[in-house]
């Protein structure tokens, strides 16, 4: 199991490495342009994956919350928040490589964001924070598209795994 986990690691930091790398293209000001997305622009749609990444990590560790909304900005910036992305992608990954697979099937118990007391199997929350972010970033590409991008790059899972080859 500690296997997969480690290979969705993977692509998670290869989709966000194929996203920022668009995201850069398309410039400053369309990347934060409301467009009326969710989280209003492509750069509010990639900091909301980055804050939740933040706060299931930080949950897994038994950390506080390091975020208390899901539309916090922790920068504007954007060559910081692709440094955080980076970051992030590396410590999840380090989480995950730190795991047996035991612990990955085992329950956990934490609080969601109300502060209810919640449990449910680790491999249910990687599985999830895997999810969230491949959801958000399909709304990334879409959002470039909507930007002016002629052809985002493609983020599907076998352009990574043939990428390998």
């Amino acid at each position: 199991m500690r296997d997969h986990f480690l290979q969705l690691a993977d692509y998670n930091a290869w989709a966000n490495r194929r996203i920022y790398g668009a995201a850069r293209e398309v410039g400053e000001d369309a990347r934060n342009r409301d467009i009326g997305a969710y989280f209003g622009s492509l750069q509010g749609t990639l900091t909301h994956i980055l804050v939740a990444d933040h706060l299931w990590l930080a949950r897994l560790r038994s950390q506080p919350a390091p975020h208390k909304r899901l539309d916090e900005t922790p920068t504007a910036d954007f060559d910081a928040l692709w440094t955080a992305r980076q970051e992030q992608d590396d410590a999840t990954r380090g989480f995950i490589a730190g795991l047996t697979d035991a612990a990955i099937a085992e329950n956990f118990d934490y609080k969601d964001m109300s502060g209810t007391a919640r449990t449910l199997p680790r491999r249910i929350i990687l599985t999830h924070m895997f999810n969230h972010a491949t959801h958000h970033r399909g709304q990334a590409h879409h959002q470039l598209g909507q930007l002016g991008m002629a052809e985002p790059p493609p983020l599907d899972l076998p352009y990574f795994v043939l990428d390998l080859v």
